[in-house]
């Protein structure tokens, strides 16, 4: 069953000032799609997700990352979430009308969800100063497939992109600590091994 895939972010410090610098960095290292580049989506949330945003608008993925980070910045607080929304391409399968399978790099959404050290009862401590929701797990595992040699290289480029992600993150973003994470609290590597030990 697929699970949501996190990516759970901590810096050494997280004072307001270093908020969106630190998200901008962050925005910097992401591969975002070819065909939409760009910020698709902006919110702004007070005290905790449950409220309705203080502000929001849709892009339309025109928006650059630095653009997106500055209308952030006008509503600067420590006790105020930001949900930005960017899109990479991943490699999906479709089926077609016979038994085969076209495989077609697509853009799948991704939200980076900012928190304040006051937002939310501390959210910050379990989920991460940035928290990454990459959404189902499905295109790294593909459970739902026999994998045969071409769908196994299409679900290990897609694990490929995510670990490169990842990476980029480590290297150049200053994190004290990072943890990728699922909703069942199972562990994707271990799931990934399994998976790909399957195939003949």
């Amino acid at each position: 069953m697929a699970d949501r895939l996190y990516l759970s972010l901590w810096f050494p410090s997280f004072e307001e000032a270093e908020m969106m610098p630190r998200a901008r960095s962050v925005l910097k290292q992401f591969p975002f799609s070819a065909s939409r580049p760009g910020i698709g989506y902006l919110a702004v949330h007070g005290i905790s997700w449950n409220e309705p945003p203080l502000f929001e608008e849709a892009f339309d993925s025109r928006v650059t990352p630095e653009q997106a980070i500055e209308i952030a910045s006008e509503h600067l607080h420590s006790d105020h979430g930001y949900e930005i929304e960017g899109m990479w391409d991943l490699w999906t399968p479709e089926m077609g009308g016979g038994l085969d399978t076209t495989w077609r790099l697509s853009p799948q959404p991704v939200k980076f969800l900012i928190h304040g050290t006051d937002f939310d009862d501390e959210i910050f401590q379990q989920h991460g100063h940035i928290e990454i929701d990459f959404g189902l797990d499905t295109p790294f595992l593909h459970e739902e497939l026999e994998l045969d040699e071409l769908s196994e290289e299409r679900v290990k480029a897609n694990v490929q992109k995510l670990v490169a992600f990842t990476l980029a993150i480590e290297k150049h973003c200053a994190i004290s600590g990072r943890l990728l994470w699922s909703d069942s609290e199972e562990n994707l590597v271990q799931k990934l091994i399994a998976r790909l030990q399957k195939v003949n």
